[in-house]
């Protein structure tokens, strides 16, 4: 396809952006570019740049844009080589107002720059503050649950639970903090050039993807 659907997810944590772009992978059977998977694979090559990814991963802090656009590049060249690609999902960018900028010039770049969706999954912080200081973590299959006051053991391999420190509610406060001063000038940029959509993230699983579909 000359020209793939390019749909770019922006939310804060806990909006539920990672489960509304598997269902999308599923259903619309679109290929996927995120930086996670990318800095994940990265960091596998014993270099000094995959060594310290995996330093800066490993004590939770942010990979430098032209490292993550270096990967980026690579995988939208390889899609590009490849052909047959019927639509995008992008993932973890951009995480800054240069790094809107810095997508747009790629995709100009490839000549995929005709057909790009912006959704944003909006919560409030009330609610994002809700749903991720409920979370816990299984230490040894990192299976992740939801604290509900029933579940005291992995559901998988019954392992304990924890909660990580980012993922209390001091910590929450910090990503929300993070999320207005860096992700909300990527938010108007794409407001801006009208192409973002606005989803409401505070329905049901399914309505919410009924209603990214319905923009697709």
């Amino acid at each position: 396809m000359e020209n793939p659907l390019i749909v770019i997810f922006l939310g804060k944590s806990g909006a539920g952006k990672d489960t509304q772009m598997e269902l999308l992978k599923e259903k619309m059977g679109f290929d996927y570019i995120g930086s996670g998977d990318l800095l994940r694979e990265r960091k596998k090559i014993n270099d000094f740049t995959g060594n310290k990814i995996s330093y800066i991963i490993d004590k939770g802090g942010l990979v430098l844009t032209p490292v993550i656009f270096e990967l980026w590049m690579q995988k939208i060249e390889e899609l590009k080589n490849r052909g047959n690609v019927k639509g995008i999902i992008i993932d973890g960018s951009p995480r800054k107002i240069k790094e809107a900028y810095l997508l747009d010039e790629a995709l100009d770049w490839y000549e995929w720059n005709k057909n790009i969706k912006v959704m944003l999954i909006d919560i409030s912080n009330e609610e994002a503050i809700e749903r991720i200081s409920k979370r816990r973590y299984c230490v040894d299959c990192k299976e992740i649950h939801i604290d509900n006051g029933e579940v005291e053991k992995c559901n998988k391999c019954g392992g304990e639970l924890m909660q990580r420190p980012d993922d209390q509610v001091e910590g929450v406060k910090k990503r929300l903090e993070w999320f207005k001063e860096e992700v909300e000038p990527v938010i108007n940029y794409y407001k801006e050039t009208n192409r973002l959509i606005t989803i409401n993230g505070e329905q049901e699983i399914e309505k919410v993807f009924e209603d990214i579909l319905k923009q697709i």
